[in-house]
């Protein structure tokens, strides 16, 4: 449903979901701590006042009540044995808290004892503030106050100097169901929702468009369709729409120039032959020669053209398969008809492995250099290429030698001359079309061989580069193994 909106749809709808989870997140974390903070302030006033109402024996707030212990229970309490009485929880954990009177009454005034019996942990008190001028009642509600903080219904015992023991009842102010919802989770899990709806969408918009992207730039390379169709946004369908209108006029604009090539070419073999025909009657040898290759070079540089545009057109279609077979083939047959053309075994490659936890030697893994080379690919079409650097290394030089290496994602198809007289620099200005070198005039060509070859290596991902070497050049086809 969201796939068909346009992305100013999705942002805006992004933009107030995250406004309004971050709003309410933000609001059940502040009401949260509003909340606690205003509980734990009862209980600061709680034990305040139950200080006061022990000291005075005057009667505490409504939150708290105190009942005096029964005679067992007294005896028990006075020998510290707090466990044993009557409501102690089962396995109980004792906190004893003493807290000395005031400075002010420190002749007179008694120290109050609280033993806090809880069925969960012992309160640690190091964590209550301590002031210089803070008086006893104020440490007792500072103890209310820590003991607010957990949820433990803990059972709580006082006794002022040498006094009978007193039960406190404030459960209104200690006890679990005293204590505020915790809704700070909730907000934490609502932020991390928000969050994660939030990369979700763009992330999928974003691999949508990476996605088509990615298509369209290995459409050439493996074959894409005629058109693309694509879920996404609107403006994802818009630039999809585009797209499937140029490649549309792109084919229709490659048929129509190989359609009128190959009338051409079609409409031309008539007079040709009948000028072949004518020529053979001409009794001048020299200028029956200089006729009919004037006759082949017309017909060849039409059927060049028509070779170049039928691999713009991108009509073969990709399979896969082996291209140390391939190159072998074709290193064959020019042997075959004793052309001096080699097909050089590459090294075996050497790779250094890393360390482990088992062994601190590094350790080496050797790939065979005979080993086979595979490839996605237009057979034909490589097979011209390979076909058309080892012409221009036979043209130009004494001989011709072809090698094969590869790695995990390219395979690099070289053919070295030997006694050439270019350069890599001339070399690299010949792959445009109709170029030709300055030391071609005897040499047949009609300058689009690198041409159909750059075209070739492109379609496969790949690449056409030339190098200088000792006994001569070296052509460099790269193409991508996937």
């Amino acid at each position: 449903m969201i796939q068909r909106r346009s992305l100013r749809v999705i942002g805006s709808l992004l933009v107030i979901t995250a406004f309004l989870s971050g709003g309410i997140a933000v609001w059940l974390w502040s009401h949260s701590n509003a909340s606690w903070r205003a509980h734990q302030e009862r209980a600061y006033v709680a034990g305040i006042n139950l200080y006061y109402a022990v000291q005075n024996g005057t009667v505490p707030a409504e939150e708290v009540q105190i009942r005096p212990l029964s005679a067992e229970d007294q005896a028990r309490a006075a020998h510290g044995a707090f466990r044993q009485i009557s409501h102690a929880p089962l396995a109980a954990r004792v906190t004893i808290v003493l807290i000395s009177a005031d400075s002010a009454n420190s002749q007179t005034g008694a120290p109050l004892t609280m033993a806090i019996l809880s069925p969960d942990l012992t309160y640690k008190l190091a964590e209550m503030p301590n002031r210089a001028d803070q008086t006893a009642a104020e440490k007792t509600g500072e103890v209310f106050r820590l003991v607010a903080s957990y949820c433990s219904d803990p059972v709580v015992l006082t006794q002022m100097g040498s006094a009978p023991w007193f039960e406190i009842d404030a459960a209104s102010v200690l006890s679990c169901a005293a204590a505020p919802a915790d809704n700070r989770m909730w907000a934490v899990l609502l932020a991390v929702l928000a969050m994660g709806v939030t990369l979700t969408v763009v992330l999928n918009l974003s691999a949508e468009f990476s996605q088509f992207a990615e298509q369209l730039r290995s459409r050439r390379r493996i074959g894409g369709p005629a058109s693309y169709d694509l879920p996404g946004p609107q403006e994802l369908q818009d630039i999809v729409s585009a797209v499937n209108s140029f490649l549309e006029d792109e084919r229709q604009q490659l048929s129509s120039r190989a359609a009128v090539l190959s009338g051409v070419s079609h409409d031309l073999g008539t007079p040709a032959t009948r000028l072949r025909l004518r020529s053979a009657l001409i009794p001048d040898a020299e200028l029956r020669q200089k006729l009919e290759a004037d006759i082949d070079s017309m017909t060849g540089i039409i059927e060049s053209v028509l070779t170049y545009t039928r691999v713009e057109m991108n009509v073969e279609k990709p399979r896969k398969l082996s291209l140390g077979s391939l190159i072998d083939s074709i290193v064959a047959d020019y042997q075959d008809t004793g052309r001096d053309v080699t097909f050089r075994t590459g090294s075996d490659i050497v790779v250094q492995s890393a360390r482990s936890v088992f062994s601190a030697r590094q350790g080496q893994s050797v790939f065979a250099a005979d080993r086979d080379v595979t490839v996605i690919g237009r057979p034909v079409s490589l097979e011209r290429a390979v076909t058309n650097l080892i012409e221009n290394a036979l043209k130009y030089g004494r001989r011709a030698i072809v090698a094969l290496e590869a790695d995990a994602h390219t395979a690099r198809i070289i053919i070295e001359d030997e006694g050439s007289e270019s350069s890599a620099a001339d070399m690299a200005a010949l792959m445009a079309p109709f170029q030709r070198g300055t030391n071609t005039a005897t040499i047949d060509g009609y300058g689009l061989g690198l041409t159909i070859v750059a075209a070739i290596a492109k379609l496969h991902g790949g690449s056409l580069s030339f190098e200088d070497t000792s006994d001569g050049l070296a052509a460099c086809l790269v193409i991508d193994r996937a």
